[in-house]
């Protein structure tokens, strides 16, 4: 409600005094204390500053005020839809933050109201005018006309009358006027004496647009004086005290740029993806959402027109769209400005945007034959927009203000012209006069116009470039580098043309331009590099992170890299300097660049990894992107390693080996490269290992599972767990996978799974049918990673501890009666490798007759027998031979036999026969043996072992026929002990504590080996 008064009387020095309370709080209201500026990023906005704007710009849509303006989007639901699309929100993620904005702390809803100006108010003075001012507040609760009887009463009330004097807002007096001007602004918060009266208006809070400017008529308390004249008023709706993250850190233009650059590249984006050009126009969802965020952050025209400027000036360098989009933010930047309203920050950020869109524009000019080539019907309408925007830019206040130091606008787009020479324009002109008008005045006159052109155009271009290049300061800035980058290979493109000088001619002009454009290598040389770093972050941060395809594994990022790097092979072949040693140092720079930009690489891909699996639950998704990673890292490991090829390595060493020693180029170029590949093949193992960490938990649990298996349960149906659990997940992997990688990762995964198969083997040697289920593992396991030579090949399969732990399951999952037949089976195989009599031997004749189921052993001497005195000195032996068939389990029902004992004989001469009733089917069995153990007899104490002998029974004549064998031969036994310290088969048995047969077989081995070890023979017997 605004009232129009006239002042009667000196207002009380106590009421001025609140008035400028009053005007103080209001002016704190409208200028808030300044904050401090941030310093203007690039149009590529770091994920924590776009999920920052995002909340900003869903913030604004959810507590929009006021009617809306014509044209605009009227649905929340749309922008909503609109916002996500246009900052590439997933659903979900657009709930939950949605949900959270919704959250948050409403703002402070403000009326600004500006009270301009009135015009044909009543003259109340006895002087025929008035003394008018303005009063405005905002009366809650007010039924408006039509709501009941009283309405018009109601509306006809002054402010001063219905609302209370604290809520009211009053302008300056204006004496002796009919038409005053106030020009003032107030804000007036949104649910939350006597002087002549003048006229009323009164307006719903609900009928206003989020911006009104007009002229309203005056309504008349009484209806003595019904015109009363009109009042120009100004209203916004705007926002203090947003509970945004963004509004609270960053000014309200900075956060309004940030805003106007996303949605801007959202539409010219939209646009490429349909084929089409984008117009300029905002679509009516960013245009509204961009108008509704400048009205509640209440900011003025000039600060929307500059940030308007800052976000199509910096896109206009990256993405495509018309040039003439940027004059409407120059017109009305140049309308506004006033210099001392920006701050400091503010002026740097503007005149680096004029800096930097003029230097744009001049490398456009430089290069506008291919720009703007004739071939396409619009290109000279838009290199006559870039000109005009160049022109109205550099005409500007700001620019003038700004940018005093620039030359003019004339003089740099004659510089960018000449910078060229035309040499493009020359070659051009010497190839048609090659191809065409050359063969003409050949065939007519036999003159070679071709060779005159050229020799006198060559000389004229040499002149030209020598000036130009001489010219130029030193450093050589990046902008001239490119200019003379361009030169340099016009002036190498017309020097091709390969026209050989007569002697009257001379020495060309033209030879050895190269050393001219010396200065300018180490501009390209960084440019180039700086170029390629740029494009490498910029891959990266676009990278989500996903294969592109079912065959092509690596992401989007590793692509663009090979790109670049092939970019950077094609300017060394481009630069293709003529001088060896100078090449060789190009050269290597060139590896150095590119070996630092792979390691750079593999640092962004990384953090880029982190980044997105920040918040994120799914533990697959994480390891999805850590596969992209490490087949990123690969595949760039493969073209690093094509760069001796693409930079023609051998070619440059044939070249520099005159001046260059061999040695010096592999210090140089190969060490460079193999320590690039030795730090992408450590990169590439250190993320395989976390691939593997993560399966080798689940595997370690699920071998574990397997141990504790119940008994009833089958050794093939206990392992079926792991079997899945692997098939699953090496699946997963080698879909996600390279080949490399996932032989890499099959390596790591078998290594850990031998060691903890080897620890579970080793805590479960006392029970059979755990070591079994292990040995059915381990078999199935083997052919799991083998998967059909699509796997690891054997030789990576079998290493040493899988062959250890492979005998020891053997052995431990087998029963005890099983591990007496193997020890006697190693006891026969020892038998044969013995040769050495150190012992003494045993001579004997064994045949088996199957007729009578016989096995017949004639027992026939022993020789060179060890004595074993009681006493210190020489001593003799007593001894006798006991002879048992083994193992006993076989032959279970036949009792051990002896031989007669020989007193005090060395070389004792037996000469008996010993017949055993035995089927044949048990000597044929492995490890079926008699048993030879010769004794000393001891009458006082026990006997004393002279040593064993093993006959194996498989072999003896007449088993395996049905004659009877013939002449039997004898067989010589050299004497054995058993081993001292045990061997691992009894060591397995000694552990089954509850098998007594067994602790018995174990009991009588460790008895003879303690008789071995207490009468091993001396050394040098």
């Amino acid at each position: 409600m605004a009232t129009l008064l006239s002042q009667s009387q000196r207002r009380p020095p106590l009421l001025r005094q609140a008035i400028k309370i009053r005007r103080r709080r209001v002016r704190d209201l409208q200028d808030p204390l300044p904050q401090k500026e941030i310093e203007p990023p690039s149009h590529q906005l770091s994920p924590e500053e776009r999920t920052l704007l995002y909340e900003e710009a869903l913030y604004t849509v959810l507590h929009r005020l006021g009617q809306p303006e014509p044209n605009h989007v009227i649905e929340a639901s749309e922008l909503l839809r609109y916002l996500q699309e246009a900052f590439h929100v997933k659903p979900e993620e657009h709930q939950r933050t949605l949900q959270r904005v919704r959250e948050l702390q409403k703002p402070i809803f403000c009326l600004k109201a500006t009270v301009k100006q009135a015009k044909g108010i009543l003259g109340k003075d006895v002087s025929g005018f008035s003394d008018p001012y303005c009063l405005l507040g905002i009366e809650q609760g007010v039924r408006m006309p039509g709501d009941s009887p009283g309405a018009r009463r109601q509306q006809k009330a002054v402010v001063r009358h219905t609302i209370p004097e604290e809520q009211t807002h009053r302008t300056q007096v204006i004496n002796q006027t009919l038409n005053p001007v106030w020009d003032e602004t107030f804000i007036l918060w949104v649910p939350r004496g006597q002087d002549d009266f003048l006229g009323n208006v009164v307006l719903r809070l609900q009928d206003l647009r989020c911006r009104e400017d007009r002229w309203y008529p005056l309504e008349p308390c009484t209806e003595t004086y019904p015109d009363r004249g009109q009042c120009h008023l100004q209203f916004q709706l705007i926002h203090k005290r947003r509970a945004t993250t963004a509004s609270r850190s960053q000014p309200s233009y900075t956060v309004h740029l940030h805003l106007l650059q996303q949605l801007v590249s959202h539409e010219v984006t939209r646009h490429q993806a349909g084929s089409t050009s984008w117009d300029g126009l905002l679509s009516p969802q960013a245009a509204t959402i961009l108008f509704l965020h400048a009205t509640q952050k209440d900011l003025s025209d000039f600060h929307q027109s500059m940030a308007q400027w800052l976000a199509y000036s910096r896109l206009y360098q990256s993405l495509e769209f018309p040039s003439g989009c940027l004059l409407h933010p120059i017109t009305s930047i140049e309308y506004q400005w006033i210099q001392g309203r920006l701050k400091a920050e503010q002026r740097e950020e503007l005149a680096a945007s004029f800096s930097s869109l003029l230097a744009y524009g001049l490398s456009l000019i430089r290069r506008f034959r291919s720009v703007f080539p004739l071939s396409v019907s619009d290109s000279p309408a838009r290199l006559q927009s870039l000109l005009r925007v160049l022109v109205q830019m550099c005409k500007m206040k700001a620019f003038g203000e700004l940018c005093p130091d620039s030359a003019p606008l004339s003089q740099l787009v004659t510089e960018a012209l000449l910078a060229l020479l035309n040499v493009q324009d020359i070659i051009g002109d010497l190839q048609q006069c090659q191809h065409t008008w050359n063969k003409i005045f050949h065939n007519a006159l036999k003159v070679d116009l071709f060779s005159t052109a050229f020799l006198e155009l060559q000389w004229l271009v040499a002149k030209r470039v020598k000036d130009h290049t001489a010219a130029v300061g030193s450093p050589v800035s990046p902008e001239m580098g490119e200019s003379l980058f361009q030169l340099y290979i016009s002036l190498k493109e017309l020097c091709q043309l390969h026209v050989v000088p007569s002697e009257r001619d001379g020495v060309l002009a033209l030879d050895g331009f190269h050393r001219w454009f010396q200065p300018a290598i180490p501009s390209w040389l960084q440019k180039t590099y700086s170029v390629a770093l740029a494009r490498v972050q910029r891959a990266v941060q676009m990278d989500q992170l996903v294969p592109l395809g079912e065959l092509t594994k690596h992401s989007t990022s590793a692509v663009d890299l090979s790109t670049c790097f092939t970019q950077i092979s094609h300017t060394a072949r481009q630069l293709d300097w003529p001088d060896p040693e100078e090449a060789f140092m190009i050269t290597v720079k060139f590896v150095e660049d590119t070996c630092r930009l792979a390691l750079v690489y593999c640092s962004l891909i990384k953090a880029r990894a982190r980044e997105l699996s920040v918040g994120q639950k799914d533990q697959g998704q994480a390891a999805n992107m850590l596969c992209v990673v490490v087949n990123d890292m690969e595949q760039l490991r493969l073209v690093i390693g094509k760069l001796p090829t693409q930079l023609a390595w051998e070619a440059l060493e044939q070249r520099v080996g005159a001046v260059l020693e061999q040695e010096q180029l592999r210090n140089t170029l190969h060490a460079q490269l193999q320590g690039a590949l030795a730090g992408l093949g450590h990169e590439i193992r250190t993320g395989v290992r976390t691939l593997a960490e993560q399966l080798e938990v689940g595997i370690a649990k699920h071998i574990q599972k397997l141990i504790g298996v119940r008994e009833s349960v089958s050794p093939e149906d206990a392992i079926l767990p792991l079997m899945k659990f692997l098939e699953v997940k090496l699946c997963y992997m080698n879909t996600n996978l390279v080949q490399e990688n996932f032989s890499s990762l099959l390596t790591l995964l078998w290594t850990h799974t031998l060691t903890e198969l080897a620890e579970a083997a080793a805590s479960q040697r006392s029970s059979p049918l755990a070591s079994s289920r292990l040995k059915i593992a381990l078999q199935n396991l083997e052919i799991c990673f083998h998967a059909e030579g699509c796997g690891l090949l054997p030789e990576a399969l079998h290493t040493a501890t899988f062959q250890a732990l492979q005998r020891d399951l053997e052995l431990q999952a087998a029963s005890s009666r099983e591990l007496i037949r193997k020890y006697f089976c190693s006891r026969i195989q020892q038998q044969a490798e013995t040769a050495s009599e150190e012992l003494g031997a045993v001579t004997v004749k064994a045949s088996y007759r199957a007729s009578e189921q016989k096995l017949r052993v004639e027992l026939l001497s022993a020789s060179s027998l060890l004595h074993h005195p009681p006493f210190p000195g020489p001593g003799s032996s007593d001894p006798f031979v006991q002879l048992t068939l083994e193992p006993r389990h076989e032959f279970p029902e036949l009792a051990a036999r002896e031989t007669q004992k020989h007193k005090k004989d060395l070389h004792p001469l037996f000469d008996e026969t010993f017949e055993f009733l035995v089927s044949a089917e048990p000597c044929q069995k492995a490890g079926a043996c008699l048993l030879l153990t010769v004794l000393d007899h001891d009458t006082l104490g026990a006997d004393d072992l002279e040593g064993e002998a093993f006959l194996p029974l498989c072999d003896l004549p007449g088993l395996t026929g049905s004659e009877e064998p013939g002449e039997v031969p004898q067989t010589r036994l050299p004497l054995t002990y058993p081993a001292p310290n045990g061997e691992p088969i009894l060591q397995l048995l000694e552990s089954r504590k509850g098998d007594r047969e067994a602790q018995v077989f174990v009991r009588l081995r460790r008895q003879r080996a303690k008789q071995a070890s207490q009468h091993a023979p001396r050394p040098g017997r």
